[in-house]
């Protein structure tokens, strides 16, 4: 079964920077940033392939984010530059793992983002940009 524990938001000024961070465990196929601002559906940010590396923007998010993931300490990050108030969200790690698992049960996807179906959540972490 996949845990996610998000660390990392908080409160800077446009043109800023932050870096969120995800620790990880159990396998999975794909790893991913989610946000969701007030009023408005979740959109997938980032993501990455966890066999081969590869990566996945937004539109909005290419040139300003970069998303990485530190295999030893199984920590995902998304590095966030040139912050704008748009950014301002709700942004969630997630993870494409199999659907069913002994200790977890079955466990359906809930949203795409790239090549993979995403089917855990972590708690969320709180990212406000001001002007």
């Amino acid at each position: 079964q996949v845990q996610l524990v998000e660390s990392g938001g908080g409160s800077v000024q446009a043109g800023g920077s932050l870096r969120l961070s995800c620790v990880t465990s159990g396998y999975s196929y794909c790893l991913a940033w989610f946000r969701q601002a007030p009023g408005k559906e979740r959109e997938g940010v980032a993501s990455i392939e966890t066999e081969g590396g590869m990566t996945t923007y937004t539109d909005s998010a290419k040139g300003r984010f970069t998303i990485s993931r530190d295999n030893p300490t199984n920590t995902l990050y998304l590095e966030m530059n040139t912050l704008k108030p748009e950014d301002t969200a709700m942004y969630y790690c997630a993870a494409s793992a199999p659907s069913f698992s002994w200790s977890g049960g079955y466990r359906p996807s809930t949203a795409r983002f790239g090549r993979c179906d995403y089917n855990y959540w972590g708690q969320g972490t709180q990212v406000t940009v001001s002007s």
